[in-house]
């Protein structure tokens, strides 16, 4: 136990290169597309709408396809079934994902400056982190809404849950739901980081050698 104490203390105090504290200084860029693109893009197709519907879930904001009249067609399709209205005031994770974005960044800026290997492990598990509440607010928040429709709604369906990924058929709209660039961009960041995380050990090794 004690050698694997040793071991870990020496791990998490080796230096950062110039490698990877590029790196982070990438992953810091990779961020600012979570601001500019949407993390979520979701069309449903019916009879009546052979173009589609087109909804884009941003950081910050709902938007919708043909200027935004979209997101207006969908609500009152979905008043008909009793599911609360789509809008940016409901979804409390407007109010904070791009602050934690931001915070996230200023980590990244301190640990490429600090240039310690603890400061990137934390970095790194606080970014997973993120990723992984932010997935799982998200799936809620679509359960949420399929599944607590109004009882005297005028159009009676069973409780449902839009797809996070790939496609679903509700009711006689076909709905698909894939990432958007923002949320991609997020994903390379993970990546860089683990990148970083991986050179700055392998360095290292090769100093300690």
């Amino acid at each position: 136990m004690r050698a694997l104490i040793e071991r870990s203390n020496r791990f998490l105090a080796l230096p950062l290169g110039l490698g990877p504290r590029g790196l982070l200084l990438v992953a810091l860029v990779l961020l600012s597309p979570s601001y500019l693109f949407p993390l979520y893009d979701m069309t449903m197709f019916a009879p009546q709408y052979p173009g589609g519907l087109r909804l884009h879930i941003y950081s910050y904001k709902l938007d919708g396809g043909n200027q935004g009249q979209d997101v207006k067609e969908i609500n009152v399709l979905n008043h008909y079934i009793g599911m609360r209205e789509l809008d940016t005031a409901s979804f409390t994770e407007f109010n904070w994902i791009p602050f934690v974005v931001g915070v996230l960044g200023l980590l990244f800026l301190r640990t490429a400056v600090m240039g310690k290997m603890t400061h990137l492990v934390d970095t790194l598990v606080l970014y997973l982190y993120f990723g992984l509440f932010s997935l799982w607010s998200f799936a809620f928040k679509m359960y949420s809404f399929g599944h607590h429709l109004s009882p005297t709604a005028s159009v009676k369906v069973e409780g449902f849950t839009p797809p996070l990924f790939g496609y679903k058929k509700i009711a006689n709209f076909e709905v698909y739901s894939y990432p958007g660039p923002g949320s991609y961009a997020l994903a390379a960041v993970a990546v860089v980081l683990a990148v970083a995380m991986l050179l700055a050990w392998r360095q290292g090794r090769a100093r300690a050698a």
